[in-house]
């Protein structure tokens, strides 16, 4: 073990100027020498390497050196992106070096080129400097090959053969380099010069800086430079065979261009590949007109030059002529104990839905040249539109295409583009169909309700009309095809969240199917049979190592989502079976069961808490139900009144029907309560403000809030309403009764009133959710306040 007495350079650095105005510090410990870190480099001993130094401290330390002309260890920092760093901050082991050049960077930085000299070890880091400074050690370490041994000799003559061979697959690198590394004589010189060299990680070479003794260290280095000289051995081998095989096509295009000179001095320009493209649109099976005009685009591209600038044009045309399928292939028998038994293996429930499906498609087996209807599947995301598409096409036995209409604004994107300019293109339904190869497969038009309005660029909706009308389709004509196709063998399949911004006419062409979502207890049946076993798969897992319990996935389902599908109820699905695949890749469990305790565990605290009995505690808050998008919805309305003038104020951006609703609901409120509301102001509000809110449904929850208010009595926590209001104090009906029941079980809500000219509309809700619910039905607005406000059982028109 040697120190740094008697360790310093014979010629000393350059001094950096000083001034008067310099403080005097404290002289350096015999043992102690100045820490330089390092951000993103490793000095190695017999290196020499240009530093970049920025911070004032490091500035203060390599200025302090040049001026007592000492040494100076240099040391990487553990995080790059620190900025002053203290001695933990730093690997224990680093290179001691002089300063052999300084020169000043920018305003503030110094460049400096460093040549390192030793390892040494950081022993203790020294206080009262305005740097760093450390007592370090320098082991000694065998350096000779006589000394080291044979083992050490044998390593060394392998690393210098590995080294030459990388360096002679490195393009561009000059011979003096190979002559540098054969002219190193010790093993231990020649190992840091190529961890030097290496373009590895830096806490790699600082793996190999740390390590003192010399064979495990020409042990790292050699396998660090063999992993390098495989990949450039790949390298070379992969550039020439590129080389190969560029220098092959340019022979075979000079070939081309030869022979094609050659047929053009004989004047037989028809090449067979234009020969061949004719016979390919003679066995497409084009209708008689078509085949006639496309024979003709055929003519003129036999007649025109490759140069000509309209021959890709023409090409490209005649291309997609004769990969359209136009002949009309056997349909295959259909089988409707087979597509039972596919709709019932990909989706749980959908009863209804089911059944519609499969009589469209016992029609379709008996007359098969009918009309095929279009359905619409409508309902809020999550809810399986698209993966019932997928389920016809597998139960028909026919290719599936899908066609994404969500912000469509140009009508060109479903007519298609005119061949007048170059870019012009078939729309999407032409481009689905030669995708699908066949004119009977099953197109889904996606998001139909998203499609963009009619502007500069026309109407795409009023497109689809011909596209969906059975009437017009067996004629559709495309903008770039220029002639007719039939579509009336497509199996067209629409889906949508709402109806309401679907054109009148492009939904008479559709037969509406609901699909308004599911209960908890189809959540948990879709969940235990198809979104566990699909995470699993998709996070790596079988079912032996992960078991989620199905108190777990009620868990999830009541607590952490409140939709009406079943996406995000995968999602949260997915992220409890990640937690398990890190235990078990770490390697601390080998097997993994998630109950219901475990859950927000992993997940957090529950997302969603039963908050109507906290709502409705204080009179005058009522809660209504909603209809939107994305199923059903919970609806708080709440009223305060105010000393004033009678003044009636509506807030959370309600629309015209709801503002309607209030003044209604206001003017009977003052029949049924018998006060005088002219000096007091009332304040209607709906939480959320953010949000527009405006519909037909909430005269009633307006209604019973203000009567709450006015006779001081609260409303049942438990209780949900929904329905519209006359002045003659009548409850009107309103739609989506399923989808508001269902988002009443979902909050939690165990008794709701409805309008009773709805009751029809209760044989769409799912047994189950009926049983869950108590069903309070309503004729006129003195029902509600009686059944909301009275704490009486007495008579009640339940169902």
């Amino acid at each position: 073990m040697r120190t740094l007495e008697g360790n310093a350079p014979e010629a000393k650095s350059p001094a950096a100027p000083t001034s008067e105005s310099e403080f005097v510090l404290p002289p350096l410990p015999t043992d102690a020498i100045i820490v330089v870190p390092l951000r993103n480099a490793v000095l190695f001993p017999a290196a020499i390497s240009p530093i970049a130094v920025g911070r004032t401290s490091s500035i203060a330390a390599v200025r302090e050196a040049a001026r007592l002309g000492s040494r100076v260890a240099f040391v990487l920092q553990r995080d790059p992106a620190r900025g002053e760093v203290t001695g933990s901050d730093l690997y224990a082991v680093g290179t001691v070096g002089q300063i052999v050049r300084m020169a000043p960077a920018g305003d503030k930085g110094l460049h400096l080129l460093v040549h390192g000299q030793e390892r040494a070890r950081l022993v203790e880091y020294l206080a009262g400097w305005p740097f760093l400074v450390a007592r370090v050690e320098i082991p000694a370490v065998e350096e000779a090959i006589p000394s080291a041994g044979p083992e050490v000799e044998a390593r060394f003559l392998q690393l210098k053969e590995q080294a030459t061979e990388a360096l002679r697959l490195l393009p561009n690198v000059p011979d003096e380099y190979t002559e540098a590394v054969q002219s190193i004589d010790g093993p231990g010189p020649l190992c840091d010069t190529v961890a030097n060299l290496l373009d590895i990680p830096n806490t790699e070479k600082q793996d190999v800086l740390e390590t003192f003794d010399l064979r495990p260290r020409l042990d790292k280095v050699l396998e660090l430079l063999g992993a390098r000289v495989q990949v450039l051995r790949l390298s070379k081998d992969i550039g020439d065979k590129a080389r190969k095989e560029f220098d092959e096509r340019q022979r075979e295009h000079v070939l081309r261009e030869q022979l094609r000179q050659i047929h053009k001095e004989l004047g037989d320009e028809n090449l067979s590949d234009v020969e061949e493209l004719g016979t390919r649109l003679d066995e497409a099976g084009m209708p008689e007109e078509t085949l006639k005009q496309t024979k003709k685009e055929y003519q003129r591209l036999t007649r025109m030059g490759e140069a000509s600038p309209e021959s890709s044009m023409v090409r490209t045309y005649l291309e997609l002529m004769a990969e359209l399928p136009w002949k009309l292939e056997e349909e295959s028998p259909i089988d409707i104990a087979a597509a039972r038994r596919i709709l019932d293996e990909d989706h749980y429930g959908l009863d209804k839905i089911k059944r519609r499906i499969l009589e469209f498609l016992a029609v379709r087996k008996l007359n098969p040249g009918g009309k095929s209807p279009i359905l619409c599947f409508v309902g809020p995301p999550g809810v399986g539109k698209t993966s019932l598409g997928h389920s016809i096409a597998r139960a028909t036995g026919r290719p599936f295409q899908r066609v994404a209409l969500g912000g469509t604004h140009d009508e060109a994107e479903i007519r298609g583009h005119r061949r007048t300019y170059i870019g012009s293109m078939p729309g999407n339904v032409i481009q689905a169909i030669r995708r699908a190869g066949s004119r009977r497969a099953v197109l889904m038009l996606d998001e139909i309700d998203k499609l963009g309005a009619g502007g500069f660029h026309g109407d795409p909706a009023s497109a689809m009309l011909e596209v969906l009308d059975p009437e017009q389709n067996v004629k559709f004509r495309d903008n770039y095809l220029g002639v007719d196709f039939d579509l009336s063998h497509m199996m067209f399949i629409a889906t949508a969240n709402s109806l309401d911004t679907i054109p009148g006419p492009l939904q008479d062409r559709m037969e509406i199917i609901s699909l308004p979502g599911y209960t908890e207890d189809e959540k948990l049946e879709i969940a235990s049979r198809y979104l566990v076993r699909r995470q699993l798969e998709a996070n790596g897992l079988t079912p032996e190592q992960a078991q989620v319990t199905r108190d777990a996935l009620r868990s999830i389902t009541r607590e952490y989502t409140r939709e009406a599908g079943v996406r995000n109820l995968e999602r949260e699905i997915g992220s409890v079976l990640r937690s398990a695949a890190m235990s078990i890749a770490e390697g601390t469990l080998a097997s993994v069961s998630i109950d219901s305790p475990q859950v927000p565990v992993i997940l957090g605290a529950p997302k969603f808490e039963n908050e109507t009995a906290l709502r409705t505690a204080v009179p005058g808050v009522a809660t209504g139900l909603a209809w939107t998008p994305f199923g059903g919805d919970i609806l708080f309305i709440e009223a305060s009144k105010t000393p004033g003038s009678g003044k009636l104020i509506l807030t959370g951006q309600l629309g015209d029907v709801m503002k309607e609703s209030a003044q209604a609901a206001v003017t009977l409120a003052k029949g049924v309560v018998g006060d005088s509301l002219e000096k007091i102001d009332l304040h209607i509000h709906v939480p959320a403000g953010a949000t527009p809110k405006d519909g037909p449904s909430a005269g009633v929850a307006i209604f019973v809030a203000l009567v709450s208010l006015l006779t001081d009595r609260p409303v049942r926590p438990d209780l949900a309403m929904t329905g519209e209001i006359s002045l003659r104090g009548l409850v009107l009906p309103i739609g989506g009764v399923k989808e508001k029941l269902l988002a009443a079980l979902r909050a939690g809500i165990t008794t709701v009133m409805l309008p009773r000219r709805n009751q029809k509309d209760l044989e769409d809700v799912p047994a189950n959710a009926k049983e869950r619910l108590e069903v309070i039905w309503m004729d006129r607005v003195e029902d509600a306040v009686w059944h909301a406000l009275d704490e009486t059982t007495g008579r009640r028109a339940v169902a």
